[in-house]
């Protein structure tokens, strides 16, 4: 059998101990190599060294379909030989070979890669091809050891975007069917709309009006309204409330779970330049008091559920109630059926929507949304996410929620059906797909954890056929549940990265998740990326930093006057992450999440995706505590399903099998449940105060 063998001698000019740190570890391979687009330790019980196994995954081209193998480490002695054989190289072999030069100081890789021709005929994979793409990743690992800097970003922000204007986003908008070049006098109209309203809730209605005003806008569990009537309702409640005193420049809280009275609500109050504060429905008595008192509201719209919650509010805030309102009290529907038909003209200041942030390890800030600046937003997220005109579009996701609120945004432009559901659960979602042939669903991971979780008979009850797109946001998605998910409905899964504060950073489609299940994917048109170091300057490839992104929605500050930091046009995240040799962001968890553990610094993410795909594992959560030995160390609280029997020992096991001492969990605390927010992001203070 004729093997391919490729024989290529580098020189780096470092000493081979800081070579052998960066070729000696195949799980950094990605970072270098575009074509290995996913390794991991395969947990043999060898987590590293001779006989270490490792699951990886590999793409000749951006096109290609990536194929998994398992890789083998034949060979090992460190700072001087890597061999590495797999199953379905049928005698190939990778070998790196290291020799010290110039004194020490410099070194020499000697790389030998051996591939049968069976892998490589009609592919690729020629000789001369191999040898450009080991010198490409040679040439990256130089980089990093050499600190050269660089910041990746496909696709970065251009002026004559905003507003919708340039050619990529006019494309993109255009096979959205957002813009039908058709119907030039209506796309015209409803520029124009846009343009006197500003691209907010009330103006994307007021834009979506001029093509099908009888088109249903939403469905919620009191029935369907189409886009007539959540303009009409709308204006009598904005009516009405300007009655009560609401005006522009004035603040309208609204605690709503999913139904049509929040974005009623929000567009009444676009329509009087008034500003809405959404409040999450997982707040206790006391962060809603404060939420209050640092906000002022004039006006407080809730569901009656969320009454309890507010003993400790002024009087002389007036409560409105969204949804099951007792005998006499002051309703949303009472308001309309009161309010006036005069319409309103466009507000000479639109109103901000002011989002929480999520307050897992502290009191909730509000964080100021920006009004998009155009249709160049919408085309930024349909750059990734192929969502079409005429969506029938359930949004799981709260709405409270910077990724519900995005949807609800989406929804005028695309002039699409809302599909609303006061609570989420996996069953009734699934009915619900099924009966309204929905196209899209917009979720948080735990939702489509939750999914899955349903016995198959179950699932198969529903036919879910109709669905092209599941966008998942919030908190992040765990790479064994990635790929179960595309198993189970098929390669239809977009992960969205991104803040409160950024809105997004990158989107990963069904290919990047294919390639590389814990990708955060790629930035969509108008975003850049950056990784910085403390210093606010750019990392070299491959290394972790602090993920930094620019675009068109950066919020405009939280309601305290503070913001976030900021270097050039790039504002930080707060998370850490690096950038693949492809482009893609990999997020390895909150800067303040990362522990150094005896001088290592680590981050929890990768023991809890490993945790994620043990058998029996129902949920968990790592989280870093205080250790008067090492400084810091994991402890994990792990929920088991119903049945399932672990013990401390095999879980520490299981991690030491696949990732590094410093990672394995000391504690090992087994809990009836995770406790997670409406967005699935965990509440570590509730579980720390468990060790």
């Amino acid at each position: 059998m004729s093997t391919e063998i490729v024989e290529i001698d580098h020189t780096m000019h470092h000493p081979a101990h800081a070579v052998w740190e960066l070729i000696g570890d195949p799980v950094l391979y990605p970072r270098f190599a575009r074509e290995i687009t996913a390794c991991e330790p395969a947990g043999t019980g060898v987590p590293s060294g001779k006989g270490a196994r490792y699951r990886a995954r590999y793409a000749a081209t951006r096109t290609s379909a990536p194929v998994a193998d398992e890789v083998t480490v034949l060979v090992h002695r460190p700072g001087e030989h890597l061999v590495l054989v797999g199953p379905h190289w049928q005698g190939g072999h990778l070998s790196l070979r290291l020799t010290p030069t110039d004194r020490g100081r410099a070194t020499t890789v000697q790389v030998v890669l051996s591939l049968p021709e069976s892998l490589t005929a009609g592919t690729a994979l020629t000789p001369a091809w191999l040898r450009k793409r080991v010198r490409r990743a040679l040439s990256l690992i130089a980089d990093q050891l050499a600190g050269r800097a660089v910041t990746v970003s496909p696709t970065r922000i251009d002026a004559t975007a905003r507003g919708g204007g340039s050619v990529s986003a006019l494309r993109v908008l255009t096979r959205a069917g957002v813009i039908n070049p058709a119907r030039p006098a209506t796309v015209a109209r409803q520029l124009a709309t846009v343009a006197r309203w500003g691209a907010t809730l009330a103006g994307g209605l007021r834009s979506a009006l001029l093509t099908d005003p009888t088109a249903i806008a939403l469905v919620d569990e009191r029935g369907p309204r189409t886009y007539t009537d959540l303009d009409r309702r709308s204006t009598r409640l904005a009516n009405a409330l300007a009655d009560r005193g609401v005006r522009a420049g004035r603040r309208v809280a609204v605690m709503c779970r999913n139904h049509a009275a929040l974005p009623e609500a929000a567009i009444a109050c676009g329509k009087l330049g008034a500003d809405v504060l959404l409040l999450n429905t997982g707040l206790s008595a006391d962060q809603v008091a404060d939420v209050v008192e640092r906000h002022r509201p004039v006006a407080l719209l809730a569901d009656d559920e969320f009454a309890p919650l507010f003993h400790h509010l002024p009087d002389t805030l007036r409560y409105i109630s969204t949804w099951s309102a007792a005998a006499g009290d002051l309703t949303v529907e009472h308001l309309i059926e009161q309010g006036a038909t005069t319409p309103l003209p466009p507000p000479r200041t639109p109103g901000r929507v002011i989002v929480l942030t999520s307050g897992t390890t502290g009191v909730p800030k509000g964080a100021r949304r920006r009004n998009p600046p155009g249709l160049s937003v919408a085309a930024s997220v349909l750059s990734r996410i192929p969502l079409r005109a005429g969506e029938r579009m359930l949004v799981a996701a709260p709405l409270f929620h910077t990724w519900g609120l995005a949807a609800l945004q989406l929804s005028n432009p695309l002039r699409a059906t809302l599909v609303l559901q006061r609570r989420f659960d996996a069953e009734a979602t699934l009915a619900a797909i099924a009966e309204h042939r929905c196209t899209s669903l917009i979720a948080v991971p735990v939702m489509l954890q939750r999914l899955l979780d349903l016995p198959a008979h179950v699932r198969a009850r529903y036919d879910t056929s109709s669905l092209r797109v599941v966008a998942s946001s919030g908190s992040a998605l765990p790479g064994a549940l990635v790929t179960a998910f595309m198993d189970t409905f098929g390669d239809i899964l977009y992960n969205l990265y991104g803040s409160t504060e950024v809105s997004w950073a990158s989107i990963a489609d069904p290919a990047d998740l294919r390639a590389a299940p814990t990708t955060a994917g790629r930035c969509p048109l108008g975003t850049k990326v950056g990784i910085l170091d403390a210093r606010g300057h750019p990392q070299p490839p491959g290394v972790v930093g602090r993920i930094a992104v620019a675009n068109d929605m950066l919020f405009e500050g939280y309601t305290d006057d503070t913001t976030c930091e900021m270097h050039d046009d790039l504002m930080v995240t707060g998370d850490r992450g690096y950038l693949d040799a492809d482009g893609r962001l990999f997020v390895s968890g909150r800067d303040d999440d990362m522990i150094v553990s005896g001088g290592e610094n680590v981050f929890p993410r990768p023991v809890e995706d490993l945790l994620m795909s043990i058998d029996g594992v129902l949920d968990a959560a790592v989280v870093g505590v205080h250790d008067p030995d090492y400084g810091q160390r994991f402890a994990a609280f792990v929920a088991l399903k119903p049945g399932a029997r672990l013990h401390a020992t095999e879980i520490r096991d299981y991690v030491h099998a696949h990732l590094e001492r410093y990672s394995v969990p000391r504690d090992v605390v087994f809990v009836p449940h995770v406790p997670r927010n409406a967005t699935g992001k965990v509440v570590k203070d509730l579980l720390t105060e468990q060790v």
